[in-house]
């Protein structure tokens, strides 16, 4: 019996580890937001991804993303940015959200 409990925390441990690692990170989501928007962005004003964020207010921010609509939500604001990619979109939107006008957060 004691085995068996052993091997059932360990499991649980063990999804927890993995549920962690799958969330998005914000950090993440500012290097994206760097490296693929900051030129395209630049041009039509929006020097950094802080000032980006703070086009929108967080429920804005999530009204886009619930809708599938970050990336049109981005290319309003950055007519000349790239699609960017399903996999980026979870650090993406954590970071825009996270920094969103309404947020009193600020981009490091």
């Amino acid at each position: 019996m004691k085995k068996i409990l052993m091997i059932l925390f360990a499991t649980l441990v063990g999804l927890g580890f993995m549920a962690t690692t799958a969330s998005a990170d914000v950090g993440k989501g500012q290097k994206i937001v760097l490296k693929k928007l900051k030129k395209a962005c630049a041009k039509s004003g929006i020097e950094d991804g802080g000032i980006l964020a703070k086009k929108h207010t967080q429920a804005e921010w999530k009204a886009a993303n619930d809708a599938g609509k970050l990336n049109e939500a981005i290319k309003t604001l950055c007519p000349e940015a790239k699609e960017l990619k399903e996999k980026y979109m979870t650090h993406v939107f954590d970071f825009l959200h996270n920094y969103a006008s309404d947020s009193g957060n600020v981009p490091s």
